[in-house]
């Protein structure tokens, strides 16, 4: 049985613990920020399921957690700054990693990708692990080529907790896009729109919402002189996040090198 360490025990973390036990995963560790309520409390509990045995530790202590609990793959919800520093004591206790953390730089990637080759771990990185998120990128860059000369623009939602914006959900759809049609997004990215200035050719409009408990709505718009075609994601809950989560974890161990969840359902 694949031993998991859950990273991060907000309500993403508690998601992910619920699928890992539904999918006879071993949840051997649960880690959470230095200063969460729920340090030294039995992670079962805290999910509204029935005691682990399992109690929620430290981030500063994660290097003495693993040690103990020796996971085979550790699962990273949390922040870029702390998703960074997690990967590096991991990947050097040889345990393989899915990170589900949004809001990470190219510079914070670059990094993590040299940790798990210098380490010889298996890496699997996606801002969104959702399968109909990721099946929505694939149309998305499919819409993209059929539709080169259309305006594109894209729209998230999220609740009113999300730091990041625009989501990493969004710049992925961008990303997709961008290679699609051969463009830039350091030119023709326009987030948000003020002022009076006419649409320019190439631009790719992304635009952010926050608001109450939406857990996480996409829209990429094409449009032209007389029509719009419209493609949306949205999330009813976290535990479509929390399933590819588990299934990369699955996918993971016991590999070496840095994936996508493109190679985790077999999208390629």
């Amino acid at each position: 049985m694949i031993k998991i360490a859950i990273i991060g025990f907000g309500r993403m973390g508690k998601e992910i613990l619920r699928q890992c036990l539904e999918d006879k995963l071993a949840v051997v560790a649960v880690v959470d920020a230095p200063e969460s309520l729920g340090i030294g409390k039995d992670a079962g509990s805290l999910a509204g399921l029935e005691a682990l045995g399992v109690m929620v530790t430290s981030a500063s202590d994660l290097s003495r957690t693993l040690e103990k609990a020796r996971p085979d793959v550790a699962v990273d919800f949390t922040s870029p700054q702390a998703t960074v520093m997690n990967s590096r004591i991991a990947a050097d206790k040889g345990v393989d990693l899915v990170i589900g953390t949004t809001g990470l730089s190219e510079k914070d990637i670059l990094e993590i990708k040299e940790t798990a080759k210098k380490n010889n771990v298996g890496v699997v990185l996606s801002p969104n692990m959702s399968i109909g998120v990721n099946i929505f990128w694939k149309i998305a860059e499919k819409m993209a080529e059929l539709l080169p000369d259309y305006d594109v623009e894209i729209l998230e939602k999220h609740h009113r907790f999300k730091k990041d914006a625009p989501s990493g959900t969004a710049l992925k759809t961008a990303q997709v896009i961008e290679d699609a049609l051969a463009r830039s997004l350091s030119k023709d990215a326009v987030y948000g729109r003020k002022g009076l200035s006419e649409r320019k050719k190439h631009e790719i409009g992304i635009h952010a919402v926050r608001a109450g408990d939406i857990v996480g709505e996409h829209t990429v718009l094409f449009g032209t002189l007389g029509e719009t075609l419209e493609l949306t994601h949205k999330a009813h809950s976290r535990g479509a996040l929390a399933k590819g989560a588990s299934a990369a974890a699955r996918y993971v161990h016991g590999k070496k090198g840095f994936y996508g969840m493109k190679e985790v359902l077999g999208l390629d």
